[in-house]
């Protein structure tokens, strides 16, 4: 390819496919908290199968984890970033690393938030027997 021609189309989406899976798969063994939200995702999709919930509710079960892995792997780029442009500390790269951060926190309440109201009532029947 020539120098500044730009990819397009179908190359460019299958490029940013291979850098994407790429970054996720180094997220995934180097980062200890992409890892564990993965993870954590991962067991609440699948528990989220095994719940009689309509397909909306559903799809609220999955997307707050994947909202949460999203946040994830922002806060993760923000600290890198922030970590390439120097490692001393600085009162604007550690407020740049706490918002982060609270993205992080503010998301994980709203998968807690949506499991509480939707799995919640069906927990307490399963633990009533009902």
């Amino acid at each position: 390819m020539a120098d500044g021609q730009k990819l397009t189309g179908l190359r460019r989406v299958l490029r940013s496919s291979r850098v994407s899976y790429a970054a996720f798969r180094h997220g995934l063994r180097h980062d200890v908290a992409i890892k564990e939200v993965c993870l954590g995702a991962a067991v609440l999709v699948v528990l989220s199968a095994l719940l009689p919930v309509t397909m909306l509710e559903h799809l609220v079960l999955v997307l707050s984890p994947m909202l949460v892995v999203l946040v994830e792997f922002v806060n993760s780029a923000i600290e890198s970033a922030v970590d390439r442009i120097s490692e001393e500390q600085h009162p604007l790269s550690g407020l740049a690393k706490d918002y982060a951060n609270v993205a992080v926190v503010i998301a994980v309440l709203m998968l807690a938030l949506s499991w509480v109201v939707i799995g919640g009532p069906i927990l307490l029947r399963w633990l009533r027997g009902v």
